[in-house]
């Protein structure tokens, strides 16, 4: 089949790890089994893989009024994917032309010019 073109974004929280309520910047949720193991499968076949998170958004508090540090997020991101993963990702929260896919426990996928939900929903 071979790595697609371009980048596989994957959700942090609720996609690739378990979440059940914010508990602080730093912490990440156990591994959710059958994502990680589709991350893998793409890394062995040389996919471009990256973590698309909103940890990373620009600002000096969270929404619960904590503080921000975006490095210490990044850092804490890349250690859970070397302990989970076998490797640190590349972490963004920008979207580009680049990215050929996005998996994700909020999106609804739309078919292409239309404006339907491809799964038939109004």
């Amino acid at each position: 089949m071979g790595a697609p073109q371009g980048w596989i974004g994957v959700d942090l929280d609720g996609t690739l790890a378990r979440y059940d309520g914010w508990r602080g910047e730093l912490h990440i949720g156990g591994p959710v089994p059958a994502m990680v193991d589709r991350v893998k499968a793409w890394l062995d076949e040389g996919a471009d893989v990256r973590i698309f998170t909103a940890r990373l958004t620009e600002g000096p508090q969270n929404r619960d009024g904590t503080l921000h540090d975006i490095s210490a997020v990044r850092e804490a991101i890349e250690q859970w994917c070397v302990a989970h993963i076998g490797r640190a990702l590349p972490v963004t929260n920008v979207k580009d032309y680049g990215m050929v896919a996005l998996y994700d426990d909020r999106a609804v996928q739309i078919i292409q010019n239309t404006g339907l939900r491809a799964d038939g929903q109004p």
